[in-house]
């Protein structure tokens, strides 16, 4: 996999020491469609003017307040975890992971409750504040902020007799960065961020090139990094081009299939560890089924325009529609609505997620809107070259719409030609 130049991953480093640890968004409305626009995600996150945000930079570093980090620590927490996620805690030689991971938690029908990273650090039991936890190591879980209670619910669940604790992390005393450097020259800076008790970095494991985490230990500091200081849209923008889908405003919860979200292509899913809660279906999907769905990066455009030949987000979508009745954003589309063949009825070609300026994610179709050939018996209506798409929603006398055109990234398509030979 690419990699960006910033440091390198932690797998072969030591755990962080943790023992020194002390422990709603404005309503719009769409002027169109007369319908409340759901929030971008938390309230930094919601664009500051009716314009979208910006290309983002080159190179940049984003604090990332939508997310949040819950502290699990203990003697059991290693065994605890393992039964309830996608990804394995231990090694191949049976030994507690070291290095951070992407994964995520299932209900029983092995649908997406929760995605995640995972961060193993030292001396976790005293960030946890359970005394009952005893010291040990233990494991903060990084996660949609929105759903931290709901995370916490869940846990809690299969706690039983387990020796676990858990507490909630103030984001004022951790903080979640992504760092990215696209620059054909790396900088100095990024190089050589010094590897010590004050940060986890690592790369994101999602998508080749998307970045690096950093897991700021000692509060919102951002990290002493020679770059240019980016904002959470400008990580979103750069998610959505590379077609990674974060948080359950993107993978619903309790809808979404691991799979149908691209989980086992952005290493999310470990297929050879024991049983965890979902697993049944996940692994029939894996081995006799074909996913006919995936989360695709999309881009709208206007209907009276041509669609676009590439994946290429345009700051000024906005102000080149503006004088019509169209003028639309992709943050004003109802999540879920309906995507259509323009100009046909029959079935549905997938459904919107989530967007900004003129691009987003859906849930596709891939023999409808993609070029992708699966195995097996085909569509009913395949793929041509020149077929388009659109998203329309409101009332009968008051609809809007806009054209939408789905994308496969270079990535995804690599691994799923790889999975047919």
């Amino acid at each position: 996999m690419a990699s960006t130049p910033i440091t390198r991953s932690l797998s072969r480093r030591p755990l962080h020491d943790f023992s020194s640890f002390s422990s709603s968004s404005p309503t719009r409305i769409c002027r169109n469609c007369k319908l409340p626009r759901r929030p971008f995600s938390s309230a930094a996150a919601v664009p500051s003017s009716s314009s979208p945000p910006p290309r983002p930079p080159a190179s940049g570093i984003a604090p990332l307040s939508s997310r949040q980090l819950l502290s699990v620590a203990g003697p059991d927490a290693a065994k605890f975890l393992q039964g309830i996620i996608t990804q394995n805690v231990v090694s191949r030689m049976g030994e507690p992971r070291t290095d951070p991971f992407y994964t995520a938690f299932l209900n029983a029908t092995g649908r997406v409750l929760h995605d995640v990273f995972i961060y193993p650090v030292r001396g976790a039991a005293a960030a946890a504040g359970d005394s009952a936890a005893q010291e040990g190591d233990g494991f903060l879980i990084e996660v949609d902020a929105a759903q931290m209670n709901a995370l916490m619910k869940y846990i809690k669940r299969y706690k039983l007799r387990a020796k676990v604790a858990f507490r909630a992390i103030d984001p004022g005393e951790i903080s979640v960065w992504h760092a990215w450097n696209d620059n054909t020259t790396p900088s100095s800076t990024l190089d050589n961020i010094p590897p010590d008790s004050s940060r986890i970095v690592f790369q994101d494991p999602r998508a080749p090139g998307l970045g690096h985490r950093i897991i700021q230990l000692a509060g919102q500091k951002p990290p002493e990094i020679d770059i240019e200081r980016a904002t959470e849209d400008a990580y979103t923008i750069r998610r959505y081009l590379h077609g990674v889908p974060e948080g359950q405003d993107e993978i619903l919860r309790e809808q979404a299939l691991p799979l149908e979200s691209n989980m086992e292509h952005m290493n999310g899913i470990d297929f050879h560890k024991g049983c965890y809660v979902g697993q049944e279906l996940t692994i029939r999907t894996k081995h006799r089924g074909v996913v006919r769905k995936r989360i695709l990066p999309c881009a709208i455009y206007d209907p009276a325009k041509a669609a676009p030949p590439s994946l290429v987000y345009d700051p000024d979508y906005y102000s080149e529609s503006a004088g019509s009745p169209e003028a639309l954003t992709a943050d004003m589309i109802p999540a879920e609505t309906s995507i259509g063949r323009s100009g046909k009825r029959g079935r549905s070609a997938g459904k919107w997620l989530r967007g900004l300026g003129n691009i987003g994610l859906g849930l596709c179709r891939l023999e409808i809107m993609t070029d992708v050939v699966l195995p097996g018996e085909q569509a009913a209506a395949t793929f041509r070259d020149g077929d388009e798409f659109e998203l329309e929603w409101g009332e009968e006398d008051n609809k809007s719409g806009v054209k939408v055109k789905a994308f496969v990234p270079e990535w995804l398509r690599r691994n799923l030609d790889g999975q047919q030979r």
